[in-house]
């Protein structure tokens, strides 16, 4: 039996078996039933994905076994989801998504490595490669662009390895490796946001903030002094092939660089820019990326968090030389322990409406311009209803409405909105 196969069949025994459960605050995280951890192993478990951070005071949602001198973090969510969507260019589903982090933490002398990967079932709980989402655009399917539509994850969504260590009491030094993985730009991605936990469906504005979560040969050095965190990395820019099954390598032909402020555990803020060589296939030219983020995370006495996330995006298109921007901000509010507020709400400028049909494209173009700027506004509800021991279960439901310039209202209706009805299940950790 491979290792791999073999390091996930007993990390699946973990989640039914009595390992250690633990849910993790960030920095403050404690030792329990014997866990042992020096600064930079504590540090590296706080990584969402690659080497982006939410708050050192969200409480992620994770188990915490140990096994001989290993500490493992596994962490999994998976959402049932219907959505029902307005016009001539909505569309109806029923589908699956899901993520599931596996990590692995030891101690070397005054440092610490830590193994991570991160898998999906989307391409098999996604049928015909997407699912509808109103106004997305990026990535394709069956060689035609992806419009009104979010493409699944790859099955392998991240495999890396990362290795902290401390120079005295002060600077942390960060080396980050992974085939796949996610390099230093934006804020942590939509799947991985603590602001995002009750939120089924992807942003329309995920090209323009966080779609390198998913990137190739990704290399990220980091150095962090107190409150101030500087990184660099260099990756493979395309983004993933529609056989989301396989690993899509390339060279190192990107780089971008983040700047990270945590004032307090509850506060992060980031700032960074990327050159992403060619990232769609299906469009020629390159894109700089630009973006910045504040997250806010407050701890409740009950084991939740309230999170909230403001993020700006901005993508210049070598070829086109347009520059599109994009506007989040995201909040998950728990009212009790069992009850939860979403909201999102987003204003994004897209270039990629109509490129499924080339002809209507062209005539757009000469008669209202290329650059359409669509509103996104999303309230929601979920409650848990506890039905399994050791799964958060919870069900819940969300509706989005649009706005949209009067140019393409013939092809959208004027009033156009969105509804998902969901089950949610969650890896569900022992409260302290």
């Amino acid at each position: 039996m491979p290792k791999w196969l073999r390091l996930s069949a007993v990390l699946s025994l973990c989640l039914w078996t009595p390992c250690a459960r633990s849910q993790m605050p960030g920095m403050q995280a404690e030792m329990h039933h014997g866990m042992q951890m020096n600064a930079a192993g504590m540090y590296l478990m706080n990584m969402a994905s690659g080497t982006s951070m939410n708050p050192q005071s969200w409480p992620m949602p994770m188990l915490m076994p140990r096994i001989g001198a290993w500490n493992l973090m596994v962490m999994g969510q998976a959402f049932l989801v219907d959505t029902q969507q307005s016009g001539p260019r909505g569309g109806d589903k029923l589908y699956s998504p899901n993520a599931f982090m596996f990590s692995a933490e030891h101690g070397l002398g005054s440092g610490s490595l830590m193994l991570q990967s991160m898998l999906s079932l989307e391409p098999a709980t996604l049928t015909n490669r997407s699912y509808p989402l109103l106004f997305q655009t990026g990535e394709t399917a069956y060689g035609r662009p992806l419009v009104d539509a979010q493409h699944p994850h790859n099955f392998v969504m991240a495999l890396g390895i990362q290795y902290a260590h401390p120079i005295g009491d002060d600077i942390m030094l960060q080396f980050y490796y992974a085939p796949v993985g996610d390099p230093a730009l934006g804020p942590v991605a939509y799947p991985h946001r603590a602001s995002a936990a009750e939120l089924p469906q992807a942003p329309i504005s995920h090209h323009w903030q966080d779609s390198t979560h998913i990137a190739a040969n990704v290399a990220t050095v980091t150095v962090k002094r107190r409150w101030l965190r500087l990184e660099a990395s260099g990756f493979y820019g395309t983004e993933p092939g529609e056989n989301r099954w396989t690993i899509d390598w390339g060279p190192m032909n990107s780089y971008s660089g983040r700047l990270s402020i945590l004032p307090s555990k509850n506060w992060l803020f980031q700032v960074s820019a990327g050159r992403l060589a060619h990232p769609e296939r299906q469009a020629p030219g390159d894109v700089t990326r630009t973006t910045a983020s504040l997250q806010y995370t407050r701890p409740f006495d009950y084991g939740n968090a309230w999170s909230t996330s403001l993020i700006w995006g901005r993508n210049h298109d070598t070829f086109t030389h347009r520059n599109l921007n994009s506007y989040l901000a995201e909040t998950v509010y728990p009212v009790s322990r069992r009850n939860f507020l979403t909201g999102r709400w987003e204003l994004v400028d897209k270039d990629e409406l109509f490129a499924d049909t080339p002809d209507l494209e062209a005539q757009l173009d000469r008669t209202a311009g290329s650059t359409f700027r669509i509103g996104a506004y999303t309230a929601g509800y979920t409650r848990d209803i506890g039905v399994f021991q050791d799964i958060e279960t919870g069900v819940g439901a969300n509706a989005t409405v649009y706005t949209l310039p009067a140019a393409i209202q013939p092809f959208y209706g004027s009033r156009p909105w969105g509804v998902n009805v969901y089950l949610r299940l969650r890896l569900k950790p022992n409260q302290k």
